[in-house]
């Protein structure tokens, strides 16, 4: 089979070779997928410039959903068949033609779903509902402030915002974009670049106006956001740390984004009745298998009924990864990247 390898750390055009690779053999509890499509994830392009810790020694290849029929099936995988269409999770090697994926970790999908809303579904929107529906739940007319907005998982946050009745705010970087968080239905949309989204919120709804904060950024966004929070029900739920990518590897770098997060005292948060929660899919996906199966399963059936509705933010073709790569990194798209074979 053929497969992406990344090679080396850097620009996307040097760092990927495609390579021939054995077709793998799935373990009792896997499936193996002949892939169609493979979806492109923030991750990858933090792991691609060497500032991911999770990314296996290289040569290794990326890759955390694929979109396609089952090839093969372990001696205890229940419930799928050969043949059926899925979606499915994977630790790494999606960037393949065929992957393994733990059998808890897939959904059946429709034969006529488009692949690219098909890909959005195993990372970015399980984990939008991970952190909006299993680890928290939103109440209707709570404040929510949602950054990156109009990335994969901001999107699905947004719907699953929208959907509860909060009244959202958005950031964003391009003005293109805030009209994409309007048509979502966000009703504070914020342009990072030239507004400052904490003296926003504060002086359009006043200090500890933000009863939930999803952060992708890490660092002092983070921080910032922790000062908005509702004294009694303010909560944020941080999933990443985008800020970091695009900067010079060491430890200085590393050290700047650990400082930025600020000093937090547990009495604080009991004082103030607040909780921080930290998500790495990636763990769950290790240690709590039927928490993410169940995050699937439930957003299969939510965009299967028109409450999610991915955005299809670039479909290329495999020989266009580096160009998929610098669209993602270069925070060009709105929605969902995927890649077919």
């Amino acid at each position: 089979m053929k497969a992406v390898v990344l090679t080396k750390f850097g620009k996307a055009d040097t760092a990927f070779e495609i390579q021939e690779r054995p077709i793998p053999t799935p373990q009792d509890h896997e499936i193996c997928i002949k892939a169609e499509a493979f979806g492109l994830n923030f991750a990858d392009v933090m792991a691609r410039q060497g500032l991911y810790q999770d990314c296996p020694p290289l040569p290794t290849v990326l890759g955390y959903e694929v979109v396609g029929h089952i090839h093969a099936i372990g001696k205890a995988v229940k419930g799928f068949e050969v043949g059926q269409r899925v979606v499915s999770l994977t630790r790494f090697g999606g960037y393949a033609e065929y992957a393994v994926a733990d059998a808890r970790a897939a959904a059946v999908i429709p034969d006529d779903m488009d692949y690219c809303v098909a890909a959005a579904i195993a990372t970015q929107y399980a984990t939008a509902y991970y952190c909006a529906a299993y680890t928290t739940q939103l109440h209707a007319g709570e404040h929510v402030l949602i950054q990156a907005a109009a990335g994969g998982v901001g999107t699905a946050l947004v719907q699953l915002a929208k959907s509860k009745g909060c009244i959202v705010y958005g950031t964003a970087g391009s003005e293109k974009k805030l009209d994409y968080l309007r048509s979502l239905g966000v009703d504070h949309p914020i342009n990072y670049n030239t507004t400052d989204f904490a003296d926003y919120i504060v002086q359009k709804s006043g200090k500890n106006a933000i009863d939930v904060a999803f952060d992708s950024l890490g660092g002092s966004a983070v921080k910032k956001a922790r000062k908005l929070l509702a004294i009694g029900t303010g909560r944020i739920i941080c999933y990443g740390a985008a800020s970091r990518s695009g900067k010079a590897k060491g430890i200085l770098g590393d050290l700047k984004l650990v400082f930025g997060f600020g000093f937090l005292a547990s009495v604080e948060l009991l004082l103030k009745s607040q909780g921080v929660t930290g998500v790495n899919m990636l763990r769950v996906a290790d240690n709590r298998p039927e928490a993410l199966k169940y995050c699937i399963q439930a957003v299969v059936k939510l965009v299967e009924d028109g409450t999610l509705n991915p955005t299809i933010g670039g479909k290329f073709s495999v020989d266009e990864i580096a160009k998929a790569h610098d669209f993602l990194g270069g925070r060009k798209s709105i929605g969902k990247v995927a890649v077919h074979w």
